[in-house]
């Protein structure tokens, strides 16, 4: 059986009341698979029916569930209309009936090992779809394009998220203000999953003292299903209702509570549709409580004992670790998780005190606490980091739960997280792409030999298609700094002041990401009088844009954004440097395409990855970062800058110190005169054959296609062929 005959198909139940005409019916498959949000001619498409709606909604459903008769009428009597219609749907079909033969149906012609499952706390698709908060979730997001790309049998599965992540709003003072929608699920690219029978899926998770149920929609991803559960039903206690209604909410015990649902449903749901996964892959320990249910059914099935059953359920197992700070790593007070671990100790015929062995980080303290982290790399079999300096630090921390295992033999390897290319690559980067290799770039460009044919991009042409990124990324920027500048009642001469913001040219420096205190979002402004000095030059200027969230617990971030935000009003600073709210996949696909250089300041060595580089690499801004993360892969002394040395001082306010001086030199030393050194024709020709560099090197060895295939070949398919083997001592 080949692998195109695995891929999963779920039935799935209409909600939206959509009505299309017949000449254009298939829009509604369209809207409800998120291709739609890689395919630019898809977008442009449904933004052709209404250009209104489109730019106030950017989904799909929500946009054919008010277009009206008339306006109907109108479209499919237009040719233009018709044509764009038939080539999206044309392409759709051609990708999801494998018209072009797969990566995966290549390498793997005789895989018969049925399907790999992927299990995430958070997915970023699309803005339209609320359900993450950063780089875990635009991680998930994109290993499941790949997977879709590269014609894997995969099926995703999460938690569909009621208010979803926080929308944030900076107050006229720079407080970080937090907005919890009610998102209608009905009015999202989501639908209930049915069984043979027509009905809803409905999974029953165990809890203390009842039951809970959760309701499975699915997210169509490509050719990929992400199963996602709902817990707002009628038919549960109205305290638990709300289980699955804010991503990473603050409460502990609520918190464990979600992930039992995600790990223990999500294989119920799995089983509720006849999925039988061949492959588990448990990307952070947010899931692993899927183990309880996985073990109960080994047990219950075959009649073997704990112990037995513990040693067996490992070994289709692979686990991806992403941090190596403290509260990356999820892990509740022994007494709490007593309480929910004693709900398995008859079905698993064991102690909770058992199982809270296999989840104690062994750090020799009294207590311990349940780490989900050690629990899922003591019950897997192979085990990663995101890029190779996060493995070798974990493998550090984490080493002396496996100390039987040869020093020279890794407990946790490196698997370099990358970026779904079609997703973060601009729309004239594409086109460019599409001009020098047609319209098969992206399957071309699996060859990493192939990028070679960035260089032969004329200066002219790149040059013009940054340029237009830049402008759409200036635009949007000054929308949302007007937007922000009124409602905080400024003055009508300072709204007229944002347009002179964004005018004329100026060196753009961006920041986006998780505000947590050890990315040091502050480095850059640490020296006023230096910063000062750098960005009001009328020769050089220079233009920086921040954007990002910091968690609601986390009140030294939120004061950080204050202070950010507040020094973005002084009359030194207002005018060169912008704070842009309310950080979402649609505002960081802005940055990483039209900024010129893009800042990275994290405290060495607690960056796990940092993908945002790599985004904005592909599109030819150049990185200027502290050697962390993926960076020290990355770099090759010719497609970026490094702050720093990659020391790392003893003392933190010293290692501040010194890497505020390497950046502040290098921006006056290297940057600035390299993008401002011109030729007769206006072209910063040195600085583009860094772009051009910046976009071979990157793009050939950091995108989501390398990273699936990798997982593939190292850990999916030798797990899925060896699951009856010993698993990892």
């Amino acid at each position: 059986m080949s692998a195109r005959k695995q891929r999963i198909k779920i039935p799935c139940r209409q909600v939206a009341d959509i009505e299309l005409p017949r000449e254009v019916d298939r829009l509604y498959d369209l809207a409800y698979n998120l291709w739609w949000s890689w395919m630019p001619r898809a977008r442009q498409l449904f933004s052709s029916i209404d250009v209104e709606s489109w730019a106030r909604y950017r989904n799909p459903v929500d946009l054919l569930l008010n277009v009206d008769r008339t306006q109907w009428e109108q479209l499919v009597s237009s040719d233009a209309f018709m044509g764009s219609y038939s080539r999206v749907i044309h392409d759709f079909d051609r990708y999801m009936n494998g018209a072009v033969e797969t990566w995966f149906d290549r390498r793997y012609p005789d895989h018969e090992g049925g399907t790999m499952a992927y299990f995430s706390m958070e997915y970023g698709l699309d803005t339209s779809l609320a359900i993450y908060s950063g780089g875990l979730g635009v991680l998930s997001g994109d290993h499941c394009k790949s997977a879709s790309d590269l014609g894997l049998p995969f099926v995703g599965v999460g938690l569909l998220y009621r208010s979803g992540y926080f929308l944030q709003a900076i107050d006229a003072d720079g407080f970080q203000q937090h907005i919890y929608p009610d998102y209608d699920f009905n009015r999202l690219p989501v639908r209930p999953a049915m069984d043979e029978r027509g009905r809803d899926v409905v999974v029953v998770v165990p809890l203390p003292g009842r039951e809970v149920k959760a309701r499975v929609w699915v997210a169509q991803v490509g050719r990929v299903p992400i199963l996602l559960l709902d817990t707002d039903l009628p038919a549960n206690d109205p305290s638990d209702r709300p289980i699955a209604k804010v991503l990473y909410v603050r409460g502990r015990e609520m918190r464990l509570v979600q992930e039992m649902v995600l790990g223990v449903g999500g294989v119920k749901a799995l089983g509720a549709l006849g999925i039988a996964p061949a492959l588990w892959h448990i990307n952070e320990g947010h899931s692993v409580l899927l183990q309880l249910e996985r073990m109960r059914k080994i047990m219950a099935t075959e009649g073997l004992d704990f112990e037995t059953a513990l040693g067996m359920v490992g070994r289709n197992v692979a686990f991806t670790t992403h941090t190596p700070v403290a509260a990356g790593n999820e892990q509740f007070d022994p007494e709490l998780a007593t309480t929910y671990l004693n709900l398995w100790s008859e079905p698993l015929k064991t102690s909770s005190e058992r199982l809270l062995k296999e989840g104690n980080p062994d750090h020799g303290e009294p207590d311990q606490p349940f780490n989900l982290t050690a629990f899922a790399l003591r019950t897997s079999s192979f085990a990663n980091g995101v890029s190779r300096l996060n493995a070798e630090v974990a493998d550090r921390m984490w080493r002396h739960l496996f100390r039987e295992t040869p020093v020279e033999e890794p407990v946790v390897q490196p698997i370099t997280n990358g970026i779904h290319l079609p997703t973060w690559l601009g729309v004239e980067l594409q086109n460019l792409f599409a001009l020098q290799l047609g319209s098969e770039w992206q399957e071309k460009l699996l060859d990493p030999e192939a990028w070679e044919f960035v260089y032969e991009i004329s200066n002219e042409d790149l040059w013009a298609a940054h340029q237009s990124q830049k402008e759409r990324l200036l635009r949007f920027s000054r929308s949302r700094l007007l937007e922000q500048y009124a409602r905080h009642g400024r003055s009508p001469s300072k709204l007229r002041e944002v347009t002179a913001f964004f005018e004329g040219e100026a060196l753009t420096i961006g920041f986006a990401r998780r505000f947590a205190t050890y990315k040091r979002a502050g480095l850059l402004f640490s020296d006023l009088h230096r910063l000062r000095g750098i960005v009001r030059s009328t020769d050089r200027p220079v233009r920086i844009l921040l954007a990002g969230k910091a968690h609601p617990a986390d009140r030294p971030a939120q004061e950080l954004i204050q202070h950010l935000f507040m020094l973005s009003r002084e009359p030194d600073l207002e005018g060169r440097v912008a704070f842009i709210e309310n950080y979402n996949m649609r505002v960081g696909r802005m940055l990483v395409q039209g900024v010129d250089v893009w800042l990275n300041t994290p405290r060495r060595p607690l960056e796990a990855s940092g993908t945002s580089g790599q985004k904005a690499a592909v599109n030819g801004v150049l990185n200027c970062s502290i050697l962390d993360g993926w960076w020290p892969e990355g770099f090759d002394g010719e497609n970026g800058w490094v702050i720093g040395g990659g020391e790392t001082a003893a003392e933190e306010w010293v290692q501040d110190r010194q890497d505020a001086n390497s950046l502040y030199s290098t921006l006056e030393d290297q940057i600035l005169p390299r993008y401002y050194e011109r030729d007769e024709r206006g072209l910063p020709v040195l600085w583009i054959d860094m772009m051009k560099r910046s976009i071979a090197s990157i793009g050939a060895r950091f995108t989501a296609s390398r990273m699936v295939r990798e997982y593939t070949d190292r850990a999916y398919m030798p797990l899925v062929v060896a699951k009856s083997g010993s698993k990892r001592e």
